[in-house]
């Protein structure tokens, strides 16, 4: 069992759902990095999501997308979280998760990438724009410096796809509960319970809800679906306007999700 899975498994075992919020690395400066990252810690999140600004992020809403440009507007690049990370990984007890997309990582080199994520304690990748079935070379050169490769398995995909992306995805799947991008929704499919079940049934580690989730309600509902959930926008926008306490009430949510999953 992976680092990541295993503090997932660890959550449940608690009897709590996952609790991942996603964070822009360098959003308010580079400096915001480690303070964010301990506070999130101290608050006893399961892991934590460190996105990587880029120009073109498709799968980002307008949330995440200017996050992103203020990072970058200050000169924040791949390269720089991954050392910044290195500078304080003796503090961090938490599993990251960088989420980038595949260019940084080509320009990068996939060799030099792993080390730097090693070097900063990342266990976990997840990378959007690339599809299944041109993940292989993610999982060979990286799986050997102990990094898991997430994948993101979408409401459209049809049964025998739910099982290629469950039987490749490490870590945890990740359930894309909209169609379309990242951002606050006020509703969801009604058909979610049938999806999750399937994901459940297919898949022989964790599954986490993401896109959309940015109440503690919400929260609630979506971790009752499977074994937790993933909020980026409202974190964002908490981290931006300095309202942490909007963070711990959504992180005390999925502690209170009494629906336990098979």
């Amino acid at each position: 069992m992976t680092t990541l899975q295993q503090a997932i498994e660890q959550t449940k075992i608690a009897g709590n759902k996952a609790f991942v919020p996603y964070i822009m690395a360098g959003d308010g400066g580079l400096e915001t990095l480690k303070p964010t990252i301990l506070r999130l810690q101290h608050m006893d999140v399961t892991a934590i999501e460190v996105g990587i600004p880029f120009t073109d992020p498709v799968a980002d809403g307008p949330t995440i997308e200017q996050a992103g440009e203020r990072a970058l507007a200050v000169g924040v690049t791949l390269r720089k979280v991954l050392e910044e990370l290195a500078s304080f990984k003796e503090e961090i007890r938490v599993p990251l998760v960088v989420m980038t997309y595949f260019n940084p990582v080509i320009a990068y080199g996939f060799e030099a990438f792993g080390k730097a994520c090693v070097a900063g304690g990342v266990k976990g990748l997840i990378v959007p724009d690339v599809p299944l079935e041109e993940s292989a070379i993610l999982r060979d050169t990286l799986n050997p410096y102990g990094i898991d490769i997430v994948q993101l398995v979408s409401l459209t995909s049809p049964l025998e796809r739910i099982a290629r992306i469950a039987a490749a995805s490490q870590g945890f799947v990740y359930a894309v509960t909209v169609n379309g991008i990242t951002g606050a929704r006020s509703n969801f499919a009604e058909d979610l319970d049938d999806h999750f079940a399937r994901l459940r049934e297919a898949s022989q580690i964790p599954v986490l809800a993401g896109f959309g989730i940015s109440t503690p309600e919400q929260v609630v509902t979506m971790g009752a679906l499977g074994d937790g959930v993933i909020v980026g926008s409202a974190i964002v926008t908490a981290l931006h306007e300095g309202d942490f306490t909007k963070i711990e009430a959504l992180v005390s949510a999925s502690k209170s999700v009494k629906k336990s999953t098979p």
